[in-house]
């Protein structure tokens, strides 16, 4: 057999089309999770047998080797030119690890609210510049709701990306903050109303979007806080706005608020 490390090397590729490129770009993709599991699986490997293993060229398996490393997903062990999984990997883990325990801790209590209210419930969380939505719970009044888990949702236009902007400080909001999108004649538009706006919601502990969005919908949003107390997530009761007038808004307030405090105990916040 022919170890890849003695075959020349074939050269710089031929120019490609732009779905040549966009191939190659998803076989790269492909590639490189490929080298991932080898490394799952071995423990350790060199770029000749992770070439083999892939069966590719060996600067082929080196590059990809190179972009890992500089993301931190792979690492060079003592022996120089030798690979293992690196500590990107548990940092991507722990985030999703972080998300899962979220969920789990939140849902008990996202669905005796939606059954206290009637309306659905949303846990979501801040990525980048918008808000994620993690799980949802519909309640009885709710027929065919939409479903918001893996949406990303404009953060100044709804209760749960005001509360998560209400946990940042100045330099984080600036870092996610652009230009702010005109969806109804509600929507917030300018930055010192916007700010005005959080500093109302940091004070008050809850966030309240009405006719925002969309014209129809009206939500109501609480903070879930760590063991450090630092905003982790919000979680929302949403409905048409003609079935939550002002004098029901109230009471949902009480209801989420207290809902997110009981999640954010089971998270540790003030059991440190």
């Amino acid at each position: 057999m022919v170890d890849v490390a003695d075959t020349p090397d074939p050269g710089p590729e031929p120019a490609q089309s732009s779905s040549a490129v966009t191939g190659a770009g998803v076989q790269s993709v492909d590639r490189a999770l490929g080298i991932l599991e080898v490394l799952a699986r071995t423990g350790e490997s060199g770029v000749t047998e992770i070439a083999l293993e892939l069966g590719v060229h060996k600067s082929t398996a080196f590059r990809l080797v190179a972009t890992l490393e500089a993301h931190r997903l792979v690492e060079q062990t003592a022996d120089r030119g030798r690979y293992r999984l690196g500590v990107g990997i548990l940092r991507l883990a722990g985030a999703t690890t972080a998300r899962l325990d979220l969920v789990q801790e939140a849902r008990p209590i996202a669905r005796q609210l939606a059954a206290d209210t009637g309306e659905t419930v949303n846990i979501a969380v801040l990525s980048e510049s918008s808000a994620l939505y993690l799980d949802q719970v519909a309640g009885s009044s709710a027929l065919q709701p939409h479903n918001w888990v893996g949406q990303h949702i404009p953060l100044h236009a709804t209760s749960n990306g005001k509360v998560l902007l209400g946990g940042l400080d100045d330099d984080g909001l600036d870092a996610v903050l652009g230009t702010l999108a005109t969806y109804t004649s509600r929507t917030i538009t300018g930055l010192p109303e916007l700010r005005a706006e959080l500093a109302r919601v940091r004070d008050q502990g809850y966030a309240v979007a009405v006719d925002e969005l969309e014209v129809g919908l009206t939500a109501v949003a609480a903070p879930i806080r760590n063991t450090h107390g630092d905003v982790v997530a919000s979680m929302s009761v949403s409905g048409p706005s003609f079935r939550l007038p002002d004098e029901r808004v109230e009471e949902v307030v009480r209801l989420v608020v207290a809902a997110a405090v009981e999640v954010s105990h089971r998270l540790g916040w003030g059991h440190r």
